[in-house]
C-alpha cells in the first residue's frame, strides 16, 4: 500500500511538488560540503587506509553532533527509535561507503561518478512504489535524464568507454546508488525528530557498525602516525562534511522529500569542479560548462516552476 500512514519503507507527511528557496539553499550548501569532501578524502587516504578514514569520519561526526545536542538541550532519539536508525546507518553509510570504496579501487573515478549519479533515478522509482505523494512525473523523469547526461559530459564521455570492463565493480557502484535511493525514502520516517538528533543517531550507529570491521581489516593501532595535513583533512571530513552535512540532509529530507534530497548527487560533481577552479586554480573547459548547463536544466525541470511559467506564457501569447 502506498501510504505514508504505514510503518513500512516510507513514513512521513505530504511534500509539496516544488522545493522552496530555503530548500534549494540547503541543497546547494550540502552539495558544497560533500563536494569539498573529495579534497579532504584525497589527502587523508594517501596516508590512512580508506576504511579507517570512514571510521574516523563518523566517530568525529558523532562526537560533534552529541556536543551540539548537549549545547542546544536537544534529546537524543529514544531507544525505541534506535533499530530504525541502525537500519538507516547501514543503508545510508555502511553499505554505500563500502561498495563505492570497492568499486573505485577497480574502475575510474569518472565512471564511478556517473554510476553514483543514478541515485535520483533509483530514488524516484522507490518513492513512486512506496509513497503516495512522491510519484514519477514527466518533468521529474526528463530532469533526471538531463542531470545524468550532464554528469556524463562533466566528467567526460570517455569515461563511458570503460562500461563492461569490470562488471562487478560497476554493479557495486550501482548498488551504492540503489542503497542511497532506499535510504532517502526510508529516512522520511524520522520527520518527527530534530535533524541534528537524526544525524547524531545515524552516525553513532554507523560508528558502532564500522568499529569491529576496521579493527579486523585495518588494525589501525599498528598504523604510523599520519601527517598534520592528513589529520586536518580527517577533522574536516568528520566535522564539516559529515556532522553539519547530515544536519542539512535530514532537514531537506523532512521538508522536501526523498526525490529532492537525492538530487544532491547531481550537484556534488559540479561543486567539486567549481571548488577546484576557485581553490586550486584549475581551468574550466567547454565540456564543464555544457555539463553544468545540462544539470541546471535538469534541476529546473524537476523543480517545475520555470517550465510551468514558460508554458503559461506560451499559451497566453498563442491565445
Amino acid at each position: 500500500m502506498k501510504s505514508d500512514n504505514t510503518q513500512g519503507l516510507s513514513a512521513g507527511r505530504t511534500f509539496s511538488p516544488a522545493m522552496s528557496a530555503r530548500d534549494w539553499t540547503m541543497l546547494l550548501t550540502l552539495a558544497v560540503l560533500w563536494g569539498g569532501s573529495f579534497f579532504f578524502a584525497k589527502v587523508a587516504v594517501a596516508e590512512i587506509p580508506p576504511l579507517t578514514v570512514v571510521l574516523c569520519r563518523v566517530v568525529l561526526a558523532a562526537a560533534t553532533l552529541h556536543a551540539i545536542l548537549r549545547l542546544r538541550a536537544i534529546a537524543f532519539p529514544p531507544p525505541a527509535r534506535w533499530p530504525a536508525y541502525l537500519g538507516m546507518a547501514i543503508i545510508n553509510n555502511v553499505i554505500p561507503f563500502s561498495l563505492l570504496f570497492y568499486g573505485q579501487t577497480r574502475i575510474g573515478a569518472g565512471l564511478a561518478s556517473i554510476l553514483n549519479a543514478t541515485t535520483p533515478i533509483f530514488a524516484v522509482i522507490i518513492a513512486h512504489l512506496f509513497t503516495a505523494d512522491e510519484r514519477i512525473s514527466s518533468n521529474k523523469a526528463a530532469g533526471i535524464v538531463l542531470g545524468v547526461a550532464g554528469i556524463a559530459v562533466l566528467v567526460g564521455i570517455d569515461a563511458l568507454h570503460d562500461i563492461g570492463a569490470d562488471v562487478v565493480a560497476q554493479l557495486a557502484c550501482l548498488g551504492a546508488a540503489l542503497s542511497y535511493g532506499f535510504s532517502a525514502v526510508f529516512g522520511r520516517r524520522f520527520r518527527t525528530d530534530p535533524p541534528v538528533a537524526s544525524a547524531a543517531a545515524q552516525v553513532s550507529a554507523s560508528s558502532l557498525v564500522m568499529l569491529p570491521i576496521v579493527a579486523f581489516v585495518d588494525a589501525p593501532w599498528t598504523l604510523p602516525v599520519p601527517s598534520q595535513a592528513a589529520i586536518w583533512s580527517v577533522l574536516m571530513l568528520g566535522v564539516v562534511s559529515t556532522a553539519f552535512a547530515y544536519i542539512l540532509f535530514f532537514a531537506i529530507l523532512q521538508s522536501a522529500g526523498a526525490t529532492n534530497i537525492s538530487l544532491v548527487t547531481l550537484l556534488v560533481p559540479v561543486t567539486a569542479i567549481l571548488l577546484g577552479a576557485l581553490v586550486l586554480g584549475e581551468r574550466l573547459g567547454a565540456s564543464d560548462l555544457v555539463g553544468m548547463g545540462l544539470i541546471a536544466l535538469g534541476l529546473s525541470a524537476i523543480d517545475g516552476r520555470l517550465w510551468r511559467g514558460l508554458g503559461l506564457r506560451f499559451r497566453q501569447s498563442a491565445g
